[in-house]
């Protein structure tokens, strides 16, 4: 196979110096190294490439891991193994390795290359400190540093801006068998959550479209004049969070709060008809949650919404935890929407309340800003977006990863999903051991046409989240819960995902990885 030919180029450091030599005795031929991050390779790279090689019988490709490459959010855009495959596919470099430190200082003293290339630009405005270091290195052994000549200097960051790729087959199908993993390890867990227990507790939304038609306004004030025309219920919330459980296959308990009203028997009976285990607790002195969207030719002129956020009476605490504590499940989710069951004062007894050895799952999905995923400490996932995460920090500055990682460590959770919209998630898991640096990794949103992108995140927890609990593996929780969001989106409307919907999109891209047509799904 023609992938194999070109990973046998890919070297460890033990490897490459096992097959080089060191000099000067045991070397026969001379060796030059270039060192960059690669992420996109351009005419400029090539260019580099080519004249390092014209310098030397021997060109080895050193490249900045993952791990260490935080200049701009979303980077790398290509993952470290499918960089190197990428350099290595390239007749002109003869071995390639992933340089597991943030500089090439420790592989400079290791490999001891005759020359190390690099670009024009590190050299036209005078030597930089960190050039200075490396050329000492050199220096030390007699090496000697080689500057590529060129006046364009092409920038990754900058093309990628422009237009990026779409290599999101790819890079999935490269992280996949980094981990000695395939398609059909996807499809396999899709059996694996089936019939699986979970208990989830939130809040319950009944959201409303109501259809009007312009007539005009008054003359006298700026008042816009509607006529009604129809109105739509979903339940919405916490609530299809647990219908999306439920489509994936699991046996659904939902433990919420709702109001002595109309609302709370559209709730009852709708999840009653999807096959969800309710356990309603009724508080008269609140409303169920409502919130009505005003919509004319299409346009959403006005939200009203009819809540309490009141923070739940004791004596209903009191019997969130009994049901938290007595009723079996195989794991437990928080689904937080911050109107009434959790907050800064309730959170401690809910946790508490949890059995021990179930799988413990948060979701804060919060419009206001008074949301924190950071008060779900130490459990096994957790799955914020972008601005649940800024705001849980109080960081506007910081790129992706690193936000992410700080988020991760301050939650002290086992897995991160940190939800990116188009750009699909981020996430992090435990490291197995130190020189395991695939502790986070990135996957690729595979919508198609994006119908209607609401409910995508609801999608996105309950795959998630069965199939981590249910195989242990963070990796395989988080690619299925994107193929789910990914489904989702090309709903119109929040409508509960199905194994199915999932298959069919493990298919397609398994397809565009493998060049294969897209004429049927499985």
């Amino acid at each position: 196979m023609a992938e194999e030919k070109y990973r046998a180029k890919i070297k460890t450091v033990a490897e490459l110096i096992e097959i080089i030599g060191q000099p000067p005795r045991a070397r026969k031929k001379k060796v030059i190294m270039c060192h960059g991050a690669f992420d996109v390779v351009h005419p400029g790279h090539i260019r580099h490439l080519m004249y390092a090689k014209d310098k030397a019988a021997i060109l080895v490709a050193s490249l900045t891991c993952d791990d260490h490459i935080v200049k701009a959010s979303f980077r790398p855009f290509v993952p470290e193994q499918l960089r190197a495959l990428n350099l290595a596919a390239m007749d002109m470099v003869d071995y390639v390795i992933i340089d597991a430190n943030q500089t090439p200082l420790q592989n400079l003293r290791d490999i001891k290359p005759d020359y190390f290339a690099k670009g024009y630009e590190y050299v036209s405005s005078g030597l930089h400190p960190k050039t200075k270091e490396e050329k000492d290195i050199l220096d030390s052994y007699g090496g000697e540093i080689i500057f590529t000549p060129g006046d364009v200097v092409y920038s990754s960051t900058k093309l990628l801006e422009t237009q990026p790729p779409n290599i999101g087959a790819d890079k999935l199908l490269s992280l996949l068998q980094a981990e000695d993993l395939s398609f059909d390890d996807l499809r396999n867990s899709l059996d694996r959550i089936k019939g699986l227990a979970v208990h989830i507790v939130g809040d319950t939304i009944v959201d409303s479209y109501t259809e009007t038609a312009m007539i005009g306004g008054q003359t006298k004030t700026p008042t816009m004049s509607v006529r009604y025309e129809s109105v739509r219920n979903y339940v919405g919330g916490a609530g299809v969070v647990a219908k999306h459980l439920k489509a994936a296959g699991a046996d659904v308990t939902f433990t919420t709060v709702l109001g002595d009203d109309a609302f709370k028997d559209l709730v009852l009976n709708d999840l009653k008809d999807y096959g969800v285990t309710i356990n309603a607790i009724i508080d008269p002195t609140r409303p169920t949650t409502h919130k009505n969207a005003i919509v004319c030719d299409g346009y959403r002129l006005l939200k009203i919404d009819t809540l309490d956020n009141r923070t739940i009476s004791d004596n209903i605490q009191a019997r969130f935890h009994t049901a938290i504590r007595e009723t079996p499940a195989s794991c437990v989710v928080f689904s937080d929407f911050r109107h009434g069951i959790f907050n800064r004062s309730t959170i401690p007894g809910m946790v508490a309340a949890i059995p021990a050895g179930t799988f413990r799952v948060a979701d804060s999905q919060v419009a206001s800003r008074w949301g924190n995923i950071l008060e779900f400490q130490e459990f096994d996932l957790i799955t914020p977006n972008e601005r649940e995460a800024r705001f849980a920090l109080g960081d506007q500055d910081s790129v992706v990863r690193p936000l992410a990682l700080k988020l991760y460590q301050e939650a002290k959770c086992k897995s991160l999903i940190l939800k990116l919209g188009e750009r699909g998630l981020l996430a992090y898991r435990p490291r197995a051991n130190q020189q395991d640096l695939r502790s986070f990794f990135v996957v690729d949103s595979f919508a198609g046409t994006v119908r209607d992108a609401v409910g995508s995140g609801d999608a996105l927890l309950a795959y998630a989240t069965l199939v981590e609990a249910a195989t242990g593996n963070s990796l395989v929780a988080a690619i299925i819960g994107a193929f789910a969001a990914a489904a989702e989106c090309e709903y119109d409307g929040n409508i509960p995902v199905t194994p199915q919907d999932v298959m069919k999109k493990i298919n397609r891209v398994e397809r565009a990885a493998s060049f294969v047509g897209d004429d049927e799904d499985r």
